[in-house]
């Protein structure tokens, strides 16, 4: 089953680790029917998850400590975390089915304890940890309810990926790089062979210029995130350095985000826009359909003093718009500040229904669907 299934692009979006982290009292997933229809209601269709595949093929129903990956965001937990992946994931999809939202499945490569992770050593090693992960979802009878595969989150960034260097810090490779586009062709492979009715991709976050250089000949769809803030100078400006457990870039937000944005909107919002066009003609290139998850203008954001929603849906709204007309997107979320625990965001349910309106009533070009 293509994400076209029904011919209408789908309203997506990310939960990430947040949905099987975030279980305490508010935290936002405590009560995951509640959420879930929450999401439906505000007209989404589609949710991307972490489904920890490295610790379900070491051990899915073992209790794995995770350490915190941040403590200044929002996202999955700010502190050391015990959590079982499975049944969890099974119940999760079962639970996303009874409310007609069906799951993409991603990994963040959460570190725990023992550092699991750090055992991926080749293409080889990625593939076997997605096929013991389908394999379970299979077995329960669920595999039908998965819209697609992202085998790894903005791949090859060491945070996500630190087993293709050692270490989670430093600049990484680029996604144009021989030995990533031959990474992620064997492993794609390695698990299309095993499971064929599947999607697969690895998502992106860059500004796209070499697309053409980058090898996604293995790929059913591309899934860049793209940001106002990631396409421009725009936190260089504002002092934000992606500070992990430092308030100091979330003062610096505080001080001067919504300010130095308004100063020269019309620059910033080129650039997001500019970047929207040529991730549709990278599409057009290739041919292949365009699912974007997390989006559109700040990167890091949450209800914090002084942090105000309003620009940020604003300009949101207007990129989703931008993007729904290229006719190149198949799934398109309105930020990835959608969900339960990004309470300025999430209490807007006209402001959601406005967006996936816009997103499921937008047409997609004729290449892009479904053959009968």
């Amino acid at each position: 089953m293509t994400i076209l299934s029904d011919g209408r692009p789908a309203a997506i979006t990310m939960w990430d680790f947040s949905w099987l982290e975030r279980r305490w009292a508010g935290a936002g997933f405590e009560d995951w029917n509640r959420a879930l229809g929450e999401l439906a209601e505000r007209g989404y269709d589609m949710v991307r998850i972490d489904a920890y595949p490295h610790l379900v093929s070491a051990d899915g129903e073992r209790t794995w400590t995770l350490k915190p990956q941040w403590n200044q965001q929002s996202w999955g937990a700010q502190s050391v975390i015990e959590v079982r992946v499975l049944p969890e994931l099974l119940d999760f999809i079962r639970a996303a089915h009874e409310h007609g939202v069906r799951v993409a499945l991603s990994t963040w490569f959460r570190q725990d304890l023992d550092d699991m992770r750090m055992r991926v050593k080749t293409p080889a090693d990625i593939a076997r940890i997605w096929i013991d992960t389908l394999t379970r979802i299979d077995a329960a009878g669920l595999l039908d309810d998965i819209a697609y595969v992202d085998l790894c989150n903005e791949f090859p960034l060491p945070p996500w990926a630190p087993f293709l260097y050692g270490v989670a810090v430093g600049p990484g490779l680029p996604i144009s790089h021989p030995s990533i586009g031959a990474w992620m062709t064997e492993s794609i492979g390695l698990v299309r062979e095993a499971f064929p009715g599947l999607e697969y991709t690895y998502s992106f976050s860059n500004t796209y210029e070499d697309h053409a250089e980058i090898d996604v000949s293995a790929f059913d769809l591309l899934e860049p995130h793209i940001w106002m803030a990631g396409a421009s100078d725009y936190y260089r400006h504002v002092g934000y350095d992606f500070e992990l457990f430092d308030p100091v870039g979330y003062d610096n937000v505080v001080l001067r985000g919504r300010q130095v944005y308004l100063a020269e909107q019309q620059r910033f919002d080129a650039a997001l826009f500019d970047t929207i066009d040529l991730v549709a003609d990278w599409s057009r290139a290739t041919r292949k359909p365009v699912v974007t998850t997390e989006c559109w203008s700040i990167i890091d954001y949450k209800d914090w003093p002084g942090l105000d929603w309003g620009w940020v849906k604003e300009l949101n709204e207007r990129a989703v718009v931008h993007a729904a007309a290229t006719g190149r997107w198949t799934a398109i979320a309105t930020s990835n500040f959608c969900a339960p625990q990004f309470v300025g965001m999430w209490r807007d349910v006209d402001y959601h229904r406005r967006l996936t309106d816009v997103i499921r009533n937008s047409t997609v070009d004729p290449d892009l669907l479904p053959r009968s």
